[in-house]
């Protein structure tokens, strides 16, 4: 794992605001795949997941059954883990909406705030499974009010989806769940087919496949982001545990090998430490080949002279995950403005944010926190505007609406409150 020295150094490496290039060769693909599925609805869903899967299914949505069957298949303490972590983060979000935006319709103009008909969650599933997804998605859906959630997750080889998702959906909420992945399954619920619904709005992160489809049907639908390759900036003084700071490095870097994975330090025994660390960590893990190519390609420990430049480097890196292993990691919060998570605390670790804290773990990559922020409810909500509009408002602002129409060339608008005006009350 390389080590920068210096914070100009850092800075060249760390800039992700220049352009970037948009275009990606698996587009045409996926384009293909969409239009495909909204011209032959079921009958492409079956056969591209017999492309792609490997499974012939007979029936695309996961019967109840299957779900009560699921809780015999899986551990009780799996069970018990999932309940725990589902309670926790349905009061994080309940309170979200607690605070949120109440409807205001009195007087003369206002909004009305609800929440979305029909939300779609997609879950990476095949050969490894995802329930912490299902959980942190469907869950605020539900607590903002949305009537139904539709989960689609791939099959694995058999046809059959991991009792673990299963129960995690039955917990979210989920209202019907669907055997079906990739390109194909975003298609599916934004355009709809025989049997799966069509969505407001997909949420959930998978391959560059999903992220394309995502991308390709915006606007048909509504989608909570385009989430890339998960990252972390741990932020150390000289009083970090190297270990710790392995152990998180170590844990972001086995996401796959396009996972950044950066300690910023003030401290070259830190950093020095750290690495010996990595090297003896390491050799416990069991994804250790899709961890080497993650640290040797996009992870690095950067020296600098002291936590200003670290929190500097951190705001414009704007990174998904932010772990501070600090003396004093609350003084550090108002001062880290681009970060989706800030995680702190004397036994702090993003797995534990990632899994049971509450908030939910969908968030900002690649830079977007800078001006985007993690799934909540307020995702789940939309505003509609209300104007009453009568003869005080007429007397009051009718005059200043026909010059600006008069001013932007659209004389109808002139003449639509010209008319109105011609019988309107004067006051006395």
């Amino acid at each position: 794992m390389k080590i920068i020295e210096g914070f100009s150094k850092a800075r060249k490496l760390l800039n992700r605001q220049s352009p970037k290039n948009l275009e990606y060769k698996q587009e045409a693909a996926v384009k293909k795949i969409i239009d495909d599925v909204r011209q032959r609805g079921d009958t492409a869903l079956l056969q591209l997941t017999e492309k792609f899967d490997g499974v012939k299914l007979s029936a695309l949505e996961v019967k109840s059954a299957k779900i009560k069957a699921a809780y015999k298949k899986a551990s009780p303490e799996l069970i018990n883990a999932l309940k725990l972590a589902a309670e926790r983060i349905r009061s994080f979000h309940q309170m979200q909406i607690q605070r949120s935006l109440p409807s205001y319709t009195h007087g003369k103009t206002g909004w009305i705030v609800r929440p979305l008909e029909r939300v779609g969650v997609y879950a990476p599933g095949g050969t490894a499974s995802y329930p912490s997804t299902v959980l942190m998605t469907a869950i605020p859906a539900k607590v903002a009010g949305v009537k139904e959630v539709i989960l689609v997750t791939p099959p694995d080889k058999d046809g059959n989806i991991s009792p673990a998702i299963l129960i995690a959906a039955s917990l979210a909420g989920v209202n019907r769940i669907f055997s079906i992945g990739g390109a194909q399954a975003i298609a599916a619920l934004a355009f709809g087919t025989e049997s799966v619904p069509r969505v407001d709005k997909i949420c959930g992160p998978g391959n560059i496949y999903v992220f394309l489809a995502k991308k390709l049907v915006y606007g048909v639908v509504g989608i909570d982001g385009l989430q890339g390759p998960s990252e972390v900036v741990v932020i150390a003084d000289e009083m970090a545990n190297p270990e710790y700071c392995a152990s998180d490095l170590l844990a972001q870097a086995e996401h796959g090998g396009l996972s950044p994975a950066i300690l910023i330090t003030n401290s070259h025994s830190l950093a020095d430490r750290t690495v010996q660390a990595l090297e003896q960590q390491i050799k416990a893990c069991s994804r250790q080949a899709i961890i080497k190519e993650a640290l040797k390609s996009n992870g690095m420990i950067v020296v600098v002279k002291n936590m200003e430049e670290a929190i500097e480097l951190t705001n414009l890196y704007a990174p998904e995950h932010v772990l501070l292993l600090v003396k004093a990691g609350t003084a550090y919060e108002e001062h880290i403005t681009n970060a989706g998570c800030i995680v702190y605390g004397q036994k702090a670790t993003v797995a534990m944010s990632d899994y049971v804290s509450g908030p939910s773990h969908t968030l900002p990559t690649e830079g977007t926190a800078r001006f985007s922020s993690p799934l909540n409810v307020l995702d789940f909500l939309k505003i509609t505007n209300v104007s009453m509009v009568g003869d005080a408002l007429m007397n009051l602002a009718g005059e200043a609406a026909i010059t600006i129409a008069h001013a932007e060339g659209l004389d109808a608008h002139a003449q639509a409150t010209e008319l109105r005006m011609k019988n309107t009350r004067k006051p006395k």
